[in-house]
């Protein structure tokens, strides 16, 4: 009796022992699993929240994939209030035309000529972070260009220095995808001016811009964009910029059609020296990029 005893102890301890060998490592791989599921789950990358590397003029947090050209043109008539006297903005327009480059999956490089001024921009994003499904919750990308005025002539300002036909603006992309349809993006912006206008602006601007996307069919979207400049003047004689449009997304092509109160296209005339309030100084025009 006693001997027996012994033996099923021998083999109940045997059999705890296989179990515990066999089952502590399943389910602890089982473990392990579960958290390299949430792990990637949560380091899945949401899609861009806008379709166009512009919510309408101002920068959207969407870049240029690695190895990606884009060749942009942007247009914006005259003022179309003006009616026949300017043959509804015809008879003087502006035009942009530039390209854009991704060398990497984070980085988007871009060189631009404006008609207005006969400006050169230069221009470099980079993102920061990027909103995950369930992790970090905002796409955040830094954004900086270079203005060089190069229609400013020595007649006209017997002082100017070389220098003096630089300006700089640095902002901060914010963006989140909240649904499929709709997006959102706050933007502040710093910006400085070498040579301005003393009387009717100041040489340091602080902004704050609003953006969103509202995706009302498969391949277009409505868009809208504002900004509130802080540090304005007694005498400003300028307005906050206001712009709304359309995203048309045709293959390798996006086509955005605008209207603003602002038709300067380059960042920083665009933010601090809008024109128009929508009585007088309404400008439409389009973007157009195509993707190589």
């Amino acid at each position: 009796m006693h001997y027996n005893s012994i033996i099923m102890k021998i083999k109940w301890t045997l059999f705890l022992g296989l179990f515990l060998g066999v089952a502590l490592p399943v389910m602890a791989q089982d473990d392990l699993l579960n958290e390299l599921n949430q792990d990637t789950k949560a380091k899945e990358k949401v899609a861009a929240a806008f379709k166009g590397v512009q919510v309408c003029t101002m920068q959207s947090t969407k870049m240029a994939a690695k190895g990606e050209w884009y060749f942009l043109v942007s247009h914006r008539f005259g003022d179309l209030s003006n009616g026949f006297d300017n043959f509804f903005g015809l008879d003087n327009a502006l035009t942009k035309i530039g390209g854009l480059y991704g060398p990497t999956e984070w980085l988007t490089l871009g060189v631009a000529r404006h008609t207005l001024g006969k400006t050169y921009e230069l221009s470099g994003k980079y993102r920061l972070f990027s909103q995950e499904v369930d992790g970090f919750p905002f796409t955040i990308v830094g954004y900086h260009t270079i203005d060089i005025n190069s229609q400013l002539e020595k007649e006209e300002y017997p002082e100017l220095n070389a220098i003096d036909r630089f300006s700089f603006s640095n902002q901060l992309l914010i963006s989140r995808k909240f649904s499929e349809n709709f997006s959102a993006q706050m933007t502040p912006i710093y910006i400085h001016k070498n040579l301005y206008e003393p009387t009717e602006e100041n040489a340091n601007q602080a902004l704050l811009a609003l953006g969103g996307r509202y995706k009302f069919s498969k391949r277009c979207s409505f868009n809208l964009e504002y900004a509130y400049r802080f540090n304005t003047p007694d005498n400003d004689p300028y307005y906050n910029p206001l712009t709304f449009g359309v995203d048309v997304e045709t293959g390798g092509h996006i086509f955005q059609l605008v209207v603003s109160n602002s038709q300067a296209m380059n960042d920083i005339r665009y933010f601090t020296s809008a024109t128009g309030n929508f009585d007088k100084g309404i400008y439409f025009g389009f973007n157009l990029y195509r993707v190589f």
